[in-house]
């Protein structure tokens, strides 16, 4: 019996080595999402990286890096910490935190008109604020 519940291709790959089990890589895996999946996020793409040290005497056993890119721009974020929770919870943190200062120099930064100087209307640039110097200080 063939279905149509087809899913999507996840954009952030998520990877783990040593010790980690299912529970974590789930919970990982639901708090990316929240992170990475906001309305107004530009597009994202890379991988996180979850891993436990083998080691017993490590302080801080656990440790994840995202490496992302967020339309045009690279985010990376890194955490360590005591438990496999704790690590993922701080990576959201930092996550949430890079993306929002991502998609905000986006913002600022992306033009949705042509500006004058390309051939566009004289309308469609911003106005200047009395007293600058935009004008166009070129001699004929």
């Amino acid at each position: 019996m063939t279905t149509d519940d087809t899913q999507e291709t996840p954009l952030v790959r998520l990877r783990s080595d040593g010790a980690v089990d299912e529970e974590t890589l789930a919970y990982a895996r639901t708090k990316i999402d929240m992170a990475l999946g906001r309305p107004g996020l530009a597009v994202v793409t890379g991988e996180v990286h979850l891993v436990r040290a083998t080691a017993h005497h490590a302080g801080r056993p656990w440790s994840a890096t995202a490496d992302l890119r967020i339309g045009g721009r690279h985010v990376v974020a890194a955490a360590e910490e005591a438990t496999g929770t704790e690590v993922v919870d701080r990576l959201q943190d930092r996550l949430r935190r890079q993306t929002d200062r991502a998609s905000q120099l986006w913002d600022n930064g992306h033009r949705t008109t042509v500006p004058p100087w390309r051939g566009g209307s004289a309308g469609s640039a911003p106005a200047a604020a009395p007293g600058s110097t935009a004008e166009d200080s070129r001699t004929e």
